[in-house]
């Protein structure tokens, strides 16, 4: 059966973006400003870049959780391949048997496959949750060997992943919309590469300052960041963290899920303010404004801001809260560096955090009084995040004008 032995791209982090990235570096593709493959930020900042999106949910049955995106979510990878001019080779079928063939086909050409799977449903990275929610994803696919029952896959981590052909028909059928949907690329347009990164600053431009294309408008940007800050500030307010995340495992719950959309789940560094921060210097270079590198200054101090943040989130001053931020940073190293072969190590880890999740229903280590203090330590720092990237803001806005 079909292996790529020569593939060697691993350095993609996040599942949309950093899957593109492995693809065009496998196939040769270089950044005509660099000589280099693309690299993972230019190609997070031509999808739409840096944002702050701040929501708030409930399920019945499992922890509320909060919200934070880092980056654009309205079509990124769609987005990023239309303004690259990269064509897209789509093949999606209702039968299992097909898919494995439009699969083993495809690495019988030579190419590997962008595919669609649940990110739940392959064993190789252990997750720290009691329920699981579908959650389709790109990585990408260079060998299935079915003789073998071995899948070989690029999904984050900086080393070759593996699974076996029933879990990854299970994880590609997880979710309809995304069923059995494997993908190849044409190469970038490299003359679009200047219009493309315009048009993602632009984008991050826009969802820090305007209504977004969907969604209300204090969810995301300077709006949404006064927002957060508010709901932790009054208890009163539809919304609050009084309400939402009271005292207890709930409100655990809402710092837990914080710190990781902002500092593990698909990504490295602090919300992501470095990489676009990367991918600023480069567009300062392709579009030849240089005042980029000062809104990428900004953006570099709004990331330290937001690891402070981490820091206040889950702090060592709170013992069993410092060492769960120990553990997620951990169990994301484990996995970044060594992948599955670190596999009982981390799920050790992840069980002690779900142990944390329910010790905070009978030993919540705050007061009520020293709650609302913390809540009020938070919210200055959020607004302290907020003026940051105003400035940053503002520099792009100056630099494009």
């Amino acid at each position: 059966m079909p292996t790529l032995t020569d593939y060697a791209q691993f350095e993609g982090l996040h599942w949309e973006i950093g899957t593109v990235r492995n693809y065009y570096d496998y196939c040769g593709v270089k950044a005509p400003h660099t000589g280099k493959p693309y690299s993972e930020a230019l190609l997070m900042g031509v999808s739409g870049g840096a944002v702050m999106g701040y929501f708030v949910f409930a399920y019945q049955g499992i922890d509320p959780h909060a919200r934070i995106l880092t980056r654009n979510t309205f079509d990124p990878m769609e987005t990023m391949l239309q303004r690259l001019g990269s064509v897209q080779d789509v093949r999606q079928t209702a039968s299992a048997e097909k898919a494995v063939s439009n699969l083993v086909d495809t690495l019988q050409e030579g190419t590997p496959a962008v595919t669609w799977v649940d990110a739940f449903s392959l064993h190789y990275d252990p997750q720290p949750y009691e329920f699981e929610i579908p959650h389709m994803l790109p990585v990408v696919v260079f060998g299935y060997d079915e003789e073998a029952d071995q899948v070989a896959i690029a999904d984050r981590a900086r080393v070759p992943l593996y699974a076996t052909t029933s879990q990854l028909a299970a994880a590609r059928s997880k979710v309809k919309k995304f069923r059995h949907r494997i993908m190849t690329l044409g190469k970038p347009d490299v003359d679009q590469i200047p219009v493309a990164v315009e048009a993602g600053i632009r984008d991050s431009i826009q969802l820090y300052t305007e209504k977004p294309p969907k969604g209300a408008r204090h969810n995301f940007g300077f709006a949404a960041y006064q927002r957060w800050a508010d709901a932790l500030r009054k208890p009163k307010m539809r919304g609050s963290w009084d309400k939402e995340f009271p005292r207890g495992r709930k409100m655990y719950a809402g710092m837990e899920s914080v710190f990781s959309d902002t500092h593990t789940y698909g990504k490295e560094g602090f919300a992501e303010r470095d990489v676009f921060a990367a991918f600023l210097d480069e567009a300062a270079q392709i579009l030849d404004r240089p005042g980029l590198e000062e809104a990428a200054a900004h953006f570099r101090a709004s990331g330290l801001a937001w690891r402070d943040l981490g820091k206040m989130l889950l702090p060592d001053e709170v013992s069993v809260w410092g060492e769960a931020r120990r553990l997620m940073l951990e169990n994301q190293q484990l996995f970044l560096s060594q992948g599955g072969e670190t596999f009982e190590e981390s799920q050790a880890n992840a069980e002690r955090l779900i142990a944390i999740r329910s010790e905070m229903e009978k030993e919540f280590p705050l007061t009520e009084e020293e709650v609302v203090a913390f809540r009020e330590s938070v919210a200055e720092q959020v607004l302290k995040i907020s003026a940051v990237e105003e400035l940053a803001v503002a520099a792009m806005k100056e630099a494009m004008a």
